[in-house]
């Protein structure tokens, strides 16, 4: 660890910054350097943290695999902090250069561990990181390939075929035949993909396709 790290935080919640400072400052070899509620704000100015606990779910919609290049960018390392409510973006977190991914839930001492250990540029082993990764079909041998995992992602979101097609620039035939090929996949993996419904949650439980958010 540095003589002091300093620890900045992104979050679009006050009363979870506030908390995080807290805990910051009273923790040994930690001084909170600022709060910021989008990472645009923070890396806007001259770098003045070394450790940034990012907030998996932002308000403005951003992307948490290019929040965190940008954060490395900026030239800090990050520890990404989740409510595990979205596997899609948790696996996306996992899947970018983190130190971890850690509960907002977890217990106090334990989460003050945990920014000690990033604050020595270590990685943080949880339960939540490893679970991403060991489910993440992008990570392991996924069934789909990549163009198969676009068209399910745009046509599971709402898309007909003919507009999955103009947006890929392929044929609806094509689509339909990548369509029939994932159906077949799933069904022979005992999870039916019927409907355009089915199709929808067997997305969101493999990550292909994102979750509504929550407010």
């Amino acid at each position: 660890m540095r003589a002091t790290t300093r620890v900045a935080i992104v979050d679009d919640h006050e009363l979870v910054a506030l908390a995080v400072q807290n805990l910051v400052d009273e923790a040994d070899g930690l001084v909170f350097a600022r709060h910021a509620t989008s990472v645009a704000g923070l890396v806007r100015r001259m770098r003045d943290a070394d450790l940034v606990l990012l907030d998996l779910i932002l308000r403005d919609g951003t992307d948490p695999a290019e929040n965190v290049r940008l954060i490395r960018d900026w030239g800090a390392d990050v520890l990404v902090l989740t409510s595990g409510e979205d596997p899609f973006l948790v696996r996306n977190a996992s899947r970018a250069e983190v130190l971890g991914i850690v509960r907002k839930s977890t217990p106090r001492q334990a989460l003050v561990e945990a920014v000690q250990t990033a604050a020595r540029g270590e990685l943080v082993p949880t339960t939540e990181w490893a679970s991403a990764l060991d489910t993440d079909p992008l990570l392991a041998a996924a069934p789909l390939t990549f163009r198969e995992r676009e068209v399910l992602s745009l046509y599971a979101s709402g898309l007909g075929a003919r507009g999955v097609a103009e947006r890929l620039f392929i044929s609806e035939n094509t689509v339909n035949d990548h369509l029939r090929r994932i159906r077949s996949l799933y069904h022979r993996l005992g999870r039916s993909a019927a409907t355009k419904v089915e199709l929808y949650q067997r997305g969101i439980e493999d990550g292909y396709v994102q979750a509504p958010r929550r407010d």
